[in-house]
């Protein structure tokens, strides 16, 4: 069982060269260079051969790196993709993805190409339509030509498209939550929530932060660096829980309890699926750290 850790992923506009340079010893475990929504159209043409000779540069050692490209319905995106398409990032972020027609369209193209098969595509779930086409969407990770490895909630324009206020603890919003990360495990793929708009409230982004994790996102997309450390605690297995995981696992491994659907530990019956979920919880604290070496 291996793993990638995505607990924090750091828009930084594709615009300022310092900030992607920055985004090279950042502790954020991925980096999204923003051609959208981060970028003036005026700086569309410069942001977008900045990020492609930083792409191709390197040197974002340990970190995922995306690239997320404008909509497919602007007069940027057919640059933007086939820019990002030559410099081989991680992941190309798709904004505005509402139908299964939108990552069979990008697939094809990547395939015409020749994009390096690494590349996969990630889709930005921000729209009503997303919301009603969400299982269809992550149905989609199946066919291996549309590359699609993950969903990241665009929160914000939800809440323009909807109306929805922005409240602590989301009430308007939750059940739509809840339904894309359902969506997104449903068919084997990672998801992760939409951004913290206010800078001045740490505990307010602390509680969001574990909202998304109790809720089963993968990890959080940030807009400054100051929300990673937070950020990648709340994400991250307690020694605790680690500690627990691994009394459960030990368990079940005990030659007297091999084939077994349920033992007891300490007092309590538990049952063979928390014995796998521990083993889950055990190859993230593992991920966690090796990505630090």
């Amino acid at each position: 069982m291996t793993f990638r850790p995505r607990r924090s992923v750091l828009y930084m506009p594709g615009s300022n060269a310092r900030a992607i340079e920055k985004a090279r010893t950042l502790e954020a475990d991925g980096v999204i260079l923003d051609l959208e929504d981060a970028v003036a159209p005026e700086a569309k043409e410069q942001a977008r051969k900045q990020v492609a000779d930083a792409v191709k540069a390197g040197g974002f050692g340990r970190r995922e790196v995306f690239i997320r490209v404008n909509a497919l319905d602007t007069p940027w995106h057919a640059d933007d993709l086939a820019a990002a398409a030559q410099a081989a990032p991680d992941g190309i972020l798709m904004p505005k993805v509402g139908r299964v027609e939108t990552l069979e369209r990008i697939g094809q193209r990547l395939l015409d190409m020749h994009t390096d098969h690494k590349t996969r595509v990630w889709a930005m779930i921000e729209t009503p339509e997303a919301i009603f086409n969400i299982n269809a969407l992550a149905a989609e990770a199946h066919d291996s030509e549309t590359r699609l490895a993950g969903f990241v909630m665009g929160t914000n324009d939800l809440a323009k498209e909807t109306r929805a206020r922005l409240l602590p603890g989301r009430a308007p919003m939750v059940s739509w939550l809840a339904i894309c990360v359902l969506a997104a495990h449903g068919h084997g793929i990672d998801i992760l929530d939409g951004v913290y708009n206010d800078l001045s409230d740490a505990k307010g982004f602390e509680a969001e932060c574990a909202q998304a994790r109790d809720m089963g996102f993968d990890g959080k997309t940030l807009i400054h660096p100051n929300q990673i450390e937070p950020c990648n605690t709340m994400f991250s297995p307690s020694a605790e829980e680690v500690a627990q995981a691994k009394k459960m696992i030990a368990a079940f491994d005990l030659p007297e309890n091999k084939g077994k659907g349920a033992v007891q530990i300490d007092g309590r019956m538990v049952e063979l699926l928390h014995a796998e979920m521990a083993r889950r919880t055990v190859a993230i604290a593992e991920a966690i750290e090796a990505s630090k070496v």
